[in-house]
């Protein structure tokens, strides 16, 4: 009986360890919320937007990217006190809680969108208008 239970055990113990790599998920999606931004601005008035990606999972090497493309109107586009972000260029994004700067140049309507991706191919847009105050 000892030695039955015995056997048991050991083809238990050596068969449930058939993978020689452990499966490790680092592919999380996630989610982009927005605070509520104004509805309209002038011409030289920056606008704080204030971004944070919430994320399923913590994977600890998992990357941001940011980029974003104007086809309504003229503006920049800026990381804090960083220079202007060029239009479909991609920026690596420090923080998952952060703020944009958009500071109009123009006297019509603007609108752009903002892509936030990860390195693992996961992507989500945002889309901003603002009607001119001029």
């Amino acid at each position: 009986m000892f030695l039955l239970l015995a056997m048991l055990v050991c083809a238990v113990v050596l068969t449930s360890c058939e993978k020689d790599k452990l499966d490790i998920q680092q592919n999380y999606p996630f989610e982009v919320q927005v605070m509520p931004v104004p509805k309209e601005v002038a011409n030289g008035q920056t606008v704080e937007i204030r971004i944070t990606i919430e994320r399923s999972g913590n994977f600890n090497d998992a990357e941001y990217f940011i980029r974003y493309f104007q086809f309504d109107g003229y503006g920049t586009l800026r990381y804090y006190n960083e220079p202007p972000y060029m239009p479909n260029d991609l920026y690596l994004l420090p923080q998952t809680q952060f703020r944009l700067y958009y500071t109009s140049q123009s006297t019509v309507s603007q609108s752009f969108d903002v892509w936030i991706s990860d390195n693992f191919g996961n992507e989500k847009q945002v889309s901003f208008q603002f009607n001119s105050r001029d």
